[in-house]
């Protein structure tokens, strides 16, 4: 097996595939915006809401069952092992995503007429349903060169993957879509199918070029379930009740005299606000990515010191990463939603979740831990709880407040998730929350973004901004030497455990 890279580095290459990835998706968005409007982009989305439905529900678990079921057996020092894990999950994953795959092509068009209402999306998912066994068997197999550190490799098969997909849907978009919706929506899923049947025709013959040893039969289907069933149940139900959410949202928003077109309303959160907010995350996915892997292997081999690091740094880097972001993304929110949308309540609205992003990038760390750790059944419990109260908030909040009772809902059920996915993740690993750092760091952001508002020129702002963060990190002693030391020893290729 090729020569493994320190887990920094591995994240810098998904980072940077994964910036490529939120910079097509934004870019995306941005076109067609601009091409059907936010009407358009609101049924765009509920369409794509059910194909996520579908994929969550095809995929199983499976992506992140081979991710740790690989790590557990690398960490063991068994590598001829893992040929038994990915049979056993290539079987598992075609006998899932066949059924779904036979369901949703069969029901697209009453799907297309009573849940999406509006029969011109049936193609559409019908599209999406023929190529869903590839999608599926794409995440067996990135989800093995994830954990047996082939990041490298898995960086130049992603990003060819993107190009792929880039050039089909927007080829389609500009020569057949026009203005249709229903056709745009099969332009999008082209593309994406295009894209994973490339990625698994790389992986797989990558993988056979291996001639990797194959060690003694072991049994899988236990293990297996146990590693994809709590996954499967949490991610279907909580993809279940976020459709069954995304499709009520504009029927509960036409019952406010205050919206005047509900659709629209929620084109603009779901299709401007919220990838604009979660573009610089991706950065963070990049690490998230790798955490679930690094503590599965840790937490075989019984590493303790190394998993109480990885846990502290990562939860700090997150919490830095997403205050520097809500910041910014809070000062430049009008200007930006201008120049992407052309719509100033996208603007607005991202202001007030721009206040949430330290909060959301942290959850999203939190939550990759948790999994790497083996506390999948916990997350199922967690997710169902929070998706059930948002489905119940929105249901009695849009009615008479619009989207401010969806921000509200929004807020609630986030918060409640990552408390509870925090507190476990400290509970199991003896680490302990300084109060009084997330307190400074939030003191820190305020004071930079009132300093930098005083400015009327946008640039002015973000120059003001920069260096008036780093100033009062550097003076609350949040940020010091032993960060700068740190980040010397990562450029130095140096091992980073204290």
């Amino acid at each position: 097996m090729p020569k493994k890279m320190p887990i920094f580095y591995s994240a810098l290459l998904l980072t940077g595939v994964n910036l490529l990835l939120r910079l097509v998706g934004t870019s995306f968005q941005v076109y067609v915006s601009g091409k059907i409007g936010a009407a358009g982009v609101g049924l765009l989305q509920l369409v794509m809401s059910v194909g996520r439905l579908a994929m969550v529900s095809a995929m199983a678990g499976i992506r992140t069952a081979s991710m740790y079921l690989t790590a557990e057996e690398l960490g063991r020092k068994k590598p001829g092992n893992v040929t038994w894990v990915l049979s056993g999950c290539f079987h598992y994953s075609v006998l899932c995503s066949g059924i779904v795959s036979a369901a949703l092509f069969a029901f697209a068009p009453q799907i297309a007429e009573y849940w999406v209402r509006d029969v011109r999306t049936a193609d559409a998912l019908r599209l999406f349903a023929a190529f869903l066994p590839v999608v599926c068997l794409c995440g067996v197999m990135t989800g093995y060169f994830t954990a047996s550190n082939r990041i490298g490799t898995l960086a130049a098969v992603e990003a060819a993957e993107q190009l792929c997909s880039m050039a089909v849907t927007l080829l389609t978009l500009s020569l057949w879509a026009g203005d249709d919706p229903g056709r745009a929506c099969m332009c999008v899923i082209l593309g994406s199918c295009a894209g994973s049947c490339l990625t698994l025709i790389c992986l797989s013959a990558l993988r056979l070029l291996e001639r990797a040893d194959c060690g003694a039969r072991i049994p899988m289907g236990k293990r297996l379930m146990q590693a994809a069933g709590s996954l499967a149940l949490a991610d279907i139900v909580k993809s279940g009740i976020n459709t069954l959410e995304n499709l009520m949202v504009p029927r509960q928003l036409a019952k406010n005299p205050r919206v005047d077109n509900p659709l629209a309303s929620f084109g603009v959160v779901s299709g401007m606000v919220f990838p604009v907010m979660m573009f610089p995350a991706c950065i963070l996915f990049g690490l998230a990515e790798l955490l679930i892997p690094e503590l599965a292997r840790c937490s075989a081999a019984g590493s303790r010191r190394r998993i109480r690091y990885l846990v502290r740094r990562s939860l700090k880097v997150a919490m830095l990463y997403g205050a520097f972001f809500c910041g910014l993304l809070f000062l430049l929110a009008q200007p930006l939603c201008q120049r992407l949308y052309q719509n100033a309540q996208a603007g607005e609205l991202l202001k007030w979740y721009a206040l949430l992003i330290p909060m959301l990038y942290c959850d999203a760390i939190t939550d990759a831990m948790i999994k790497g750790l083996g506390q999948q059944f916990i997350c199922v419990r967690y997710n169902i709880l929070t998706s059930a109260m948002d489905v119940v908030l929105l249901y009695l909040l849009l009615p008479d407040y619009g989207m401010a009772g969806y921000f509200f809902s929004f807020l609630v059920t986030h918060l409640l998730n990552f408390a509870l996915s925090l507190r476990r993740l400290l509970k199991i690993t003896g680490q302990h929350i300084s109060w009084s750092l997330v307190m400074l760091t939030a003191a820190a952001v305020l004071s930079a973004v009132w300093g930098a508002s005083q400015f009327q020129q946008i640039h002015l702002r973000v120059l003001a901004y920069i260096p008036l963060l780093a100033s009062l990190l550097t003076l609350f002693r949040i940020t010091g030497k032993a960060d700068l030391m740190w980040l010397r020893g990562l450029l130095k290729r140096q091992n980073a455990l204290p």
